[in-house]
């Protein structure tokens, strides 16, 4: 303030940065990053048509993501995890094994004797960003490709991208920033895990799936028939991955409380008992029996 003509050089300096910093600017700016932001929101009204149609179709159970020995860290065999679905009255199920499909398609070759309807899926773990699950695929995709890479494989099969435990740190997920990068290609969120341990992350789920207006799914990720349907989405039944997401926009969530240490302790019992050499041998004996039936 005592130097004049510093005054005068900053004052120059500060008058070419006038218009730059003019508040109208400013909220312009603040106005067209909230629309971009709101523009990579899903739409929410569905499709209005099928929805009517749906409303008289009758009202099931679903659990969507769950585990058989076709898994690695599961020694559940295909039959018990149906015996279990059906005593557990679900209408259907989604069979997510890990990097592997053909337990979700010995389900699906199976489920008519136990009343259950089986939607063939997969859990694929990627090279940089956790798991994400295909919904309604017929094919194995392998394992080790990127999040992008996976998105575009289970679109090629007309599937749909189902992300689980999206938050749960105690995972292998993918972090906001990496999920932002591809929330335009989700077309379900698992809002709610019945293993995820920690209350929170399932609630920044549910969070991340309102603000971006995406339909949230949920799951009991069973690796033991006892924690089947502990969780389960009530929706209107459905034929094929249109009708299953326009219901899924519809569903209510209901919970079945259960003791997270019961079936985390079973699960270990459960694949300590059955090393994976035998399981694989077991489920080798089991394919070699249905061709012969067939």
């Amino acid at each position: 303030m005592r130097d004049p003509e510093l005054v005068g050089r900053l004052r120059e300096r500060a008058e070419g940065t006038r218009d730059e910093l003019d508040w109208a600017r400013v909220a312009e700016g603040f106005e067209a990053l909230y629309a971009e932001v709101a523009a990579r929101r899903h739409p929410s009204a569905g499709d209005s048509a099928l929805r009517s149609r749906l409303e008289e179709r009758r009202l099931i159970d679903v659990d969507l993501h769950m585990h058989t020995d076709h898994s690695s860290d599961c020694a559940t065999p295909v039959e018990v995890l149906l015996a279990a679905a059906r005593d557990a009255r679900l209408g259907a199920i989604a069979v997510t094994d890990h990097n592997e499909i053909s337990g979700a398609h010995d389900a699906r070759a199976k489920a008519a004797d136990f009343g259950v309807k089986v939607i063939v899926a997969e859990e694929i773990k990627t090279a940089d960003q956790g798991e994400v699950i295909g919904l309604f695929i017929e094919e194995k995709i392998p394992k080790g490709m990127s999040l992008d890479e996976t998105i575009a494989a289970i679109r090629a099969q007309g599937g749909l991208v189902y992300v689980p435990h999206p938050f749960d740190r105690l995972h292998s997920v993918p972090d906001y920033e990496h999920l932002l990068d591809v929330v335009e290609d989700i077309d379900a969120l698992e809002v709610f895990n019945a293993r995820v341990a920690i209350a929170a992350f399932n609630e920044e789920a549910v969070r991340f799936a309102a603000k971006y207006r995406i339909v949230g799914g949920a799951g009991s990720d069973a690796h033991v028939p006892q924690g089947l349907g502990s969780v389960r989405i009530r929706m209107r039944d459905f034929d094929g991955p249109g009708e299953f997401l326009e219901s899924l926009r519809a569903a209510d969530i209901v919970r079945r409380p259960q003791s997270l240490l019961y079936v985390q302790a079973l699960k270990f019992l459960q694949t300590k008992a059955t090393p994976p050499a035998a399981r694989r041998a077991a489920r080798q004996r089991r394919v070699r029996r249905v061709a012969r039936n067939q």
